[in-house]
């Protein structure tokens, strides 16, 4: 392996294997690998989105989901096709142009030429798509954009054609009113995205009029609306079905009126002043006569307002109560007025109860101009705003006015003609989804969706309660809706493909945009003679995306076969948004057309929101673009950061730029050092053992080292719960998984074994045998990762792959070739996940790794409590575990003993017996009150009293019989009774600390003498030799010399060298610190710093190797002995002439290999020399 930097620009380096991909074709090659494997198909649907915009995180997000899912599809050995799709048509597309072009008016369409106008928008509707293109590639997402999908495409727009004449003749088309935002000035409908640009603040006319009960002389219902011009259409009133209503005597007006009781105030203004009203006054201002529950009313006559549509067809089911949950009573009176013409919830309330007919006109004066028409003779040709006054006039002439006032409210105008808008029915196409409702909601109830509450809650209450979808737009730029009727609409052709327009019009098409096809006539077979004429509408933009699956592939004129055999989609992924959008139209259409759902998967993501909680605006700037956080941090790190939280489980997330460089912090810097930390050691050991180092599985699946069965039972551990979680497409729960594995690796395994795997415990043997172990679990983990964090995985396989005897295999185009496997392949992206070695799973080993990890780092949190460092040794460290398996026990007393002790610097490591427990601990129980609360409701507190008080020894027959009876009930000590167990043991030389559950405590002996001081001093200067050594860019591998320096009449340093030297030998491959007075003159320095150690400043050296002479050598032989290389000296003797005289230099006696090796020989330091004799 080569040499990895120091640092790794993971920006940078993304960027580098981007570039590779795109020159190596690494995407089309991984598609030609699944093809020539013959892969079965895996089927992925692609929502459009419009390219009039960048990507923002929102898109990311989504991209991602479906980048993850598809690459993991692919590496278990799927066929998945990934094409980019552009939707093009819409209002998106034409509220640019209208704003461009200065439109404010439909007319000025029709004078500029349709053909003009929607050439303009053609040419705008990619203008981002290389844009979007270069994010969505830098993100890692791959996903073909020279085989895209376009809606604007007549083969696109050719199936949307076939699927509606599918429902056509289906009998699921008929014609009806919609009711929507209407511009008056401009005489068309607006979407409710485009009622939302333009509120202000006006003040209207708000009044309280009255409508006479049939049958109930002088009574009258009365009603509040802020829009009299509306009054003349009325045809019904609405109650809440389970709302209180009263009906009272005005005293002042001696008129008796009914409405809601909570609303007294809207007749009353006086009631609602706080201040001024007294309940005493009601007596003088009204009284109550009846009472009603709404439900009471339905079905009651009442008197109209006005009689122009008295003389109806259905003027037999007008003029009626009706009831229905919308009405509030926030406002008005509890009775609202129905003008079916002019509000969604009266066209829809109206339906619902019988009042009008789909289909059938609706009662409506006013004309698409919004002037009112001869119907309303007083007010003719007045726009409805302007005929407010007069109508009030009228109504007052009636006699039906109760009162009048003006309302300050906020109300939509029209964002091109900046002219009130009004709701107002306007005729369109619809699709009669409530005929088909029940398929759909059994439908849906075939697919599974992440997460399933969504499915469940959201989506099936919208589609239990759906109702018939308006799919036509009057607009210009969309798929024509291909109706062909006669003016009287008694002949109506729906066409089915450009081959039926031919047969029928003898014209043939190449484009299906409403430029072309509207001039475009069908003869009329029914009058010989006429001639049919398109319908004016298009189709709305989700009527186009939601046939996306069939007009993608241009079904059924093309690839009928392949659309067939893949649907539904295996898999789909939007945000949640879609729930009433693109889902909900694949649902609806798949089911009317094949009785099938869209898709089998589903995956919700939630909304991406500004780091305060607010929706990213570009106008608040409250976000950072996408492009720059990944050229700071690379797009592995804002992948992990996205997938890695509360969004993927269809929660809300807030962004914070400090999240995603914590990923690179937490995770990828850990793995990459410990990335790096294998590839030196593996160079080390090549080095010193002249042997080349060549994975084998045979090595690892015999490791009998803890740690390493350990990581590789974690490790298959890993790959089976990723392979679990995956194919339930929870991606919540994989990359907490994921990264929790990464801490472990790198926080744990690595650390644990640091000086194993540099060679310094037991040897080259073991070292490769840890190394042997790293590599299977690192290139596992590589390729498992894969998916998720396509870039730095793509750079340590790379790596990884060169040490594979399979690489050589990789020449003349092996790399890119069948069968794939690690080593030959080219990339990391060609392989197969791996799958878990059953045989490799080892519950014991986890689980005996856990409890030394709870150790562990509950003796840290005790040392950090008497602020002891970890460098100062304790005497001992006392475990007590409650109810710990025989594994356990035997794991920590044998083969992680030594670990512990290591990992928190201790001299003994006692794990207490459980007969011995009760000498250490204090098993204490109390209620669980969430669960026992209501089963003891007011004995709770007396039980609490009872199990607070139980001793240790009852305490722990009571876990032990699994509960105990109380006053005739029983309680169970597994559910119901929360057991903790506390540190008892008398002496202030003892800190403890339990884990949250209860179940473990950690005691540290803190007595400190002067052994223990001098040994946390030794670990104090290995700290600063150390950081000497990173300071000067050394490997593992090089060897040093130390010196140390202290002031005169101190001996801190040497006396804690003195006392450590075996562990400053191995520690540093016999290098042992020595004072500075017996270097060589001749010795290198590369690097010297001041530390602190116990206190005392202290100069510390690292030198170069250097050969060490006795004293009184010439200063021409220690020149001489300078130039020798201490690695090539084989204990012969040397033979130089200085002044022409020979002279002979013998190691051993006129020079050592070190200064070490010389002070030992020559006895100059004692305490050297007793460890000589010991080590004799």
């Amino acid at each position: 392996m080569a040499s990895l930097p120091p640092t790794l620009d993971f920006a940078k380096t993304e960027e580098e294997i981007c570039t590779k991909w795109s020159s190596e074709s690494t995407f089309r090659t991984q598609d030609s690998l699944s093809v020539d494997r013959g892969d079965p198909e895996y089927t992925f649907y692609d929502g459009p989105p419009f390219a009039t915009g960048l990507p923002h995180y929102g898109h990311i997000l989504a991209g991602t989901i479906k980048d993850v899912v598809t690459r993991y599809a692919v590496m278990t050995n799927h066929r998945v096709v990934r094409r980019a799709g552009w939707d093009c048509h819409g209002l998106p597309v034409e509220y640019e142009i209208d704003q461009k072009l200065g439109i404010t008016h439909r007319d000025q369409v029709l004078e500029m030429g349709v053909d003009k106008y929607n050439e303009t928008c053609r040419g705008i509707v990619t203008r981002y798509t290389k844009e979007w293109e270069r994010t969505v590639t830098r993100l890692g997402r791959w996903v073909d954009f020279e085989n895209d999908y376009k809606t604007m495409d007549p083969t696109f727009m050719e199936s949307v054609w076939w699927v509606f004449k599918e429902l056509f003749n289906k009998d699921l088309v008929y014609q009806g009113y919609k009711v929507m935002p209407f511009s008056t000035a401009c005489g068309t409908p607006l979407s409710n995205f485009e009622a939302g640009l333009n509120y202000k603040d006006v003040s209207d006319p708000a009044v309280v009029v009255s409508f006479p009960v049939v049958g109930m002389d002088g009574v009258s219902f009365v009603a509040w609306t802020t829009t009299p011009w509306t009054l003349p259409s009325n045809i019904a009133l609405c109650v809440h079905p389970t709302m209180e209503y009263i009906q009272i005597l005005d005293k002042k007006a001696e008129k008796r009126y009914i409405l809601a009781k909570s609303r007294l105030g809207q007749l009353f203004p006086i009631m609602n002043n706080k201040k001024k009203w007294k309940p005493k006054m009601a007596d003088e201002l009204y009284v109550i006569e009846q009472t009603f529950v709404g439900s009471d009313l339905v079905g009651k006559k009442y008197e109209p307002m006005f009689d122009y549509f008295v003389s109806d067809e259905d003027a037999g089911e007008y003029f009626r109560i009706l009831s229905d949950t919308y009405v509030t009573d926030d406002a008005g009176t509890g009775i609202v007025h129905q003008a079916p013409a002019f509000g969604e919830d009266d066209y829809r309330v109206c339906l619902a109860h019988g009042v009008i007919q789909k289909g059938k006109d609706l009662p409506c004066p006013v004309d698409s101009n919004g002037m009112f028409t001869e119907v309303v003779p007083e007010v003719k040709g007045l726009h409805v705003k302007k005929a407010d006054d007069t109508l009030i006039g009228l109504i007052k002439e009636k006699g039906r006015m109760v009162h009048k006032d003006q309302l300050q409210h906020s109300y939509p105008f029209c964002w091109r003609s900046d002219t009130p808008l009004i709701y107002k029915a306007v005729p369109s196409w619809f699709v009669k989804v409530e005929e088909i409702r029940d398929k759909i909601v059994e439908n849906n109830k075939k697919t599974y969706w992440v997460p399933n509450q969504v499915k469940e809650g959201r989506f099936h209450s919208w589609l239990t309660d759906a109702r018939d979808w308006a799919v036509s737009r009057n607009r210009f730029w969309g798929t024509p809706i291909p109706i062909w009727c006669s003016e009287s609409m008694d002949e109506v052709v729906c066409i089915g493909s450009v081959d039926e327009l031919a047969e029928l019009s003898g014209v043939r098409v190449t484009d299906l945009h409403k430029d072309v096809v509207d001039e475009i006539t069908i003869p009329s077979k029914k009058n010989p003679g006429t001639v049919l004429r398109r319908v004016d509408e298009v189709f709305d933009c989700w009527f186009e995306s939601g046939s996306m699956p069939y007009a993608q592939k241009h079904y059924p004129f093309e690839n009928k076969e392949s659309f067939e055999n893949g649907f539904p989609a295996d898999f789909i992924a939007e945000g949640l948004d879609q729930t009433r959008g693109w889902f909900y139209t694949l649902m609806v259409l798949s089911t009317a057309l094949f009785d099938k759902p869209a898709f089998k998967n589903l995956i919700v993501n939630g909304l991406v929101l500004a780091g305060d909680g607010k929706k990213m605006s570009k106008r608040l700037k409250n976000y950072p673009d996408p492009n720059v956080v990944i050229s700071k941090y690379g797009a592995d790190a804002l992948r992990m950061y996205l997938i890695n939280s509360p969004v993927v489980r269809a929660e809300s997330l807030k962004f914070q730029e400090p999240g995603v460089l914590g990923v690179v912090k937490e995770v990828f810097l850990p793995l990459y050092n410990a990335f790096r930390f294998f590839s030196q050691n593996l160079e080390r050991l090549e080095a010193n053992t002249g042997v080349k180092f060549v994975p084998s599985k045979e090595n690892v699946t015999a490791a009998t080292n803890p740690t390493d069965v350990w990581i590789s039972a974690a490790t298959q551990g890993l790959i089976k719960f990723v392979h679990e979680e995956m194919t339930a497409y929870r991606l919540y729960t994989v990359m907490p998984a994921l990264v929790s594995f990464v801490t472990q690796l790198t926080n744990w395994y690595v650390r644990l074994n640091r000086d194993r795997l540099k060679g310094l415990e037991g040897g080259e043997s073991e070292s490769e045998a840890g190394l042997q172990v790293m590599y299977d679990v690192l290139l596992d983990v590589t390729i498992l990762m894969a998916p998720f964090t396509p870039f730095i995985t793509e750079y340590f396989y790379q790596h990884l792959r060169k040490l594979q005897p399979s690489y050589a295999d990789a020449v003349n185009g092996g790399g890119s070739s069948n069968p794939v496997m690690p080593g030959k392949s080219d990339s990391v992206h060609f392989l197969t996940l791996p799958a878990y070695d059953e045989g490799r799973l080892n519950a014991d080993a986890v689980e005996a790794m856990e409890a030394l990890q709870v150790i562990v780092e509950s003796g840290r949190y005790v040392r950090e409590k008497r602020n002891i460092s970890l460098r100062t040794p304790v005497k001992c460290v006392t475990v007590i575990l409650r109810n710990p398996s025989a594994n356990v026990i035997e794991s920590l007393n044998g083969p992680l003993k030594g670990y512990i002790l290591s990992e928190l610097n201790a001299w003994d490591l006692v794990i207490v017996p459980k007969e011995e427990e009760h000498e250490w601990v204090t098993l204490s129980l109390i209620p669980n009150f969430n669960l026992l609360g209501r089963k003891l409701g007011k004995k709770m507190k007396d039980f609490k009293n009872h199990v607070t008080s139980m001793s240790h020894a009852d305490a722990v027959a009571c876990l032990e019989n699994g509960g105990m009876d109380f006053e005739g009930l029983t309680i169970s000590a597994k559910d119901e009774l929360v057991s903790k167990l506390s540190f008892s043991k008398e002496g202030d030389h003892w800190e403890s600390t339990s884990t949250p559950e209860g179940d473990v405590v950690v005691a540290v002996d803190c007595t400190q003498d002067e052994a223990i001081l001098s040994a946390g001093r030794a670990r104090e200067l290995i700290n600063a030799i150390q950081q000497l050594r990173k300071a000067a860019g050394l490997d593992l591998s090089d060897a040093v010399e130390v010196f140390f320096e202290e002031s005169a009449g101190i001996n801190v340093v040497e006396s804690a060298v003195s006392n450590n030297t075996n562990l400053f030998e191995a520690k540093f491959q016999g290098a042992i610190p020595v004072p500075k007075k017996f270097a060589p003159s001749w010795s290198v320095v590369l690097r010297s710093d001041s530390a602190d150690i116990g206190g005392s400043k202290v100069e510390v050296s690292i030198c170069r190797p250097a050969v060490a002479g006795r004293s009184g050598l010439s200063d021409e032989v220690g020149y001489y002995l300078s130039t020798l290389e201490p690695s090539n000296l084989d204990g012969s003797a040397r033979f130089i002439t200085v002044d022409g005289k020979d002279i002979s230099l013998t190691q051993g006696e006129d020079f050592w290999v070190n200064t070490v090796t010389k002070l030992r020989a020559t006895k100059a330091i004692s305490w050297l020399e007793i460890m000589e004799e010991e080590r004799s």
